[in-house]
């Protein structure tokens, strides 16, 4: 066993989880280019192309500044010492998921369903705001709890980990 955990890395519960997601994929993918195979091709270079030379950049420059604001504000003795970055990210990262996913409602796109829904399509942008508010009111009171933890007597966040092979 330490001889395949070594060889492959993870355990063989890794591997077995791995290959069945996989072959999920794989079937699903078979499924739909039998029944729609120029449109999920479209689809997948579509997504693809809008990823890589539209969102990456924009993400990858908000994250930058975000880690800026910090840098050039204060001096070192002023910094936390919890790392707050994935603070931001988080729930900047699910309220982006949300909007990818329902953005033809949200931004009033799609043509209105309130028989299949009961909603009409007022409600989506108002509601994904809100979400939005909670999921960094949430990641703010969760940081808040971590900085304050280090600044106990104690706290044991803002020690520096020891890394391999050194001593304590």
């Amino acid at each position: 066993m330490a001889r395949f955990v070594r060889w492959y890395g993870s355990s063989p519960l890794h591997l077995l989880v791995l290959i069945a997601s996989f072959a999920l994929t794989g079937y699903a993918l078979v499924r739909l280019f039998a029944v729609q195979p120029w449109e999920v091709a479209i689809w997948f270079v579509g997504a693809a192309v809008l990823h890589d030379l539209i969102l990456l950049p924009l993400y990858s420059l908000a994250d930058l500044s975000a880690l800026s604001v910090l840098r050039h504000r204060a001096d070192a003795a002023d910094r936390p010492t919890v790392r707050w970055i994935n603070h931001l990210r988080v729930p900047a990262f699910l309220s982006g998921l949300l909007l990818l996913v329902w953005f033809p409602l949200i931004l009033r796109l799609a043509v209105p369903y309130p028989g299949d829904t009961g909603l009409s399509d007022s409600v989506y942008l108002g509601r994904w705001l809100a979400i939005t508010g909670v999921l960094f009111a949430a990641s703010a009171v969760a940081f808040a709890v971590r900085l304050r933890r280090t600044h106990r007597p104690g706290g044991d966040e803002s020690r520096p980990s020891a890394g391999p092979g050194t001593a304590p």
